[in-house]
């Protein structure tokens, strides 16, 4: 982890974050940022713009949990949450808000730093696992009008899958498109079409 990485801390508890700021200057962390107001969160969070957000919540009730959670869905950022206490439910709702670390009644200015490490590294592992799961998609997706193209011209040219897919592919390069535009258009014209 970078000493430039700038750190917001996020407790109403002015000895609590105090706490926290001195175990991450301790650690070489110098660009700490603390708010005490909970009022108008996410858009203190878009202006101060950090890197990496810490979150301290002494003796969290529901609604303070699910406000914070709603906060941890707006902001994509490695945040780790520290709570006094917890249960199943809460824990399960703050890695369904993407909190990358969660940890309970642990509070020590010696843990601040490898808590943070640690929700940086799932942070950005989680980020990788959802960027493949979206091109995947993409790719599953730009398949499936590949074929309907395919299919549209198979039956309306009477031709076989192999000479759908030639043709689609010479009409991208004679139009300097790629294929999956062609078969979009392709698609989206025969469904005007029929209509």
């Amino acid at each position: 982890m970078s000493p430039a990485l700038s750190i917001l801390v996020i407790d109403d508890n002015h000895i609590r974050a105090s706490i926290i700021e001195q175990g991450l200057h301790d650690a070489g962390h110098f660009r700490v940022i603390l708010v005490h107001e909970m009022d108008g969160l996410v858009r203190r969070i878009a202006e101060i713009d950090p890197d990496v957000i810490v979150i301290d919540l002494e003796n969290p009730n529901r609604d303070k949990l699910e406000h914070m959670f709603q906060v941890t869905r707006a902001v994509q950022r490695p945040i780790a949450m520290f709570v006094d206490q917890s249960d199943a439910g809460s824990i399960e709702a703050a890695v369904e808000a993407g909190v990358s670390a969660y940890v309970v009644d642990g509070l020590k200015k010696e843990r601040v730093k490898p808590i943070l490490d640690m929700a940086i590294s799932r942070f950005r592992a989680f980020s990788r696992l959802t960027n493949e799961l979206a091109e995947a998609r993409s790719e599953l997706a730009e398949r499936k009008t590949v074929e309907r193209a395919k299919g549209i011209l198979m039956k309306t040219r009477g031709i076989s899958e192999d000479e759908a897919y030639r043709l689609l592919r010479k009409t991208a390069m004679n139009q300097s498109r790629k294929i999956i535009e062609v078969a979009q258009s392709l698609v989206i014209a025969s469904g005007l079409l029929e209509e």
